[in-house]
């Protein structure tokens, strides 16, 4: 992708997670709002993108973090926005889910556990790999990528309750400390 495609994709991102009010839309309850509406906005911005540009972005992002339907588009998960409030089907995970974090962040997280922190839900990945791409992101000088791995099966019996999401991102509301072990990742 391009540095500016990449830019757009950001900028969409933001728009459709955290901050529609931005450019002056309105999201429904499941995230959606009007893709020609969406174009309006953003050219209104100076950030002029046309539809094909968006449908372009929605393609060729790897992490499917958006969804276009009968004329609609939305972030498939993420939200921070209190617009938002994405219903999910209940599902049955795996075993085991990993999450991608740092060093940093794991004195806290051993207090605490994952918590979803601004947005709906603890994002979960199906394999190391995922959620090392992830944690990655968050490295930063003198911190160290951890990858931590759920205990799904526990978490299920204790009756807590998950859901896939349609990019396969899997998510929760928390996972308790007791739930997790960390390894640091050189």
């Amino acid at each position: 992708m391009s540095s500016e495609r990449t830019e757009q994709s950001k900028r969409l991102a933001y728009v459709l997670r955290h901050a529609p009010e931005s450019v002056g839309l309105t999201l429904d309850r499941e995230g959606w709002v009007d893709l020609d509406a969406l174009v309006v906005a953003l050219a209104k911005e100076g950030r002029p993108v046309d539809r094909a540009e968006i449908g372009e972005i929605v393609r060729q992002d790897a992490k499917g973090r958006y969804q276009i339907e009968g004329g609609r588009i939305r972030a498939v998960q993420g939200h921070s926005s209190a617009q938002v409030d994405r219903t999910f089907e209940e599902r049955e995970p795996p075993e085991r889910l990993y999450h991608g974090t740092t060093s940093a962040a794991w004195p806290a997280i051993q207090a605490e556990g994952l918590k979803a922190m601004e947005r709906q839900y603890v994002h979960l990945s199906i394999d190391v790999p995922t959620a090392r791409t992830v944690g990655q992101r968050h490295v930063r000088k003198g911190a160290k990528l951890m990858i931590l791995s759920v205990d799904c099966a526990a978490m299920r019996r204790d009756g807590v309750k998950f859901y896939l999401a349609e990019n396969q991102v899997w998510l929760v509301e928390a996972v308790p400390p007791r739930y997790l072990t960390g390894s640091t990742l050189r």
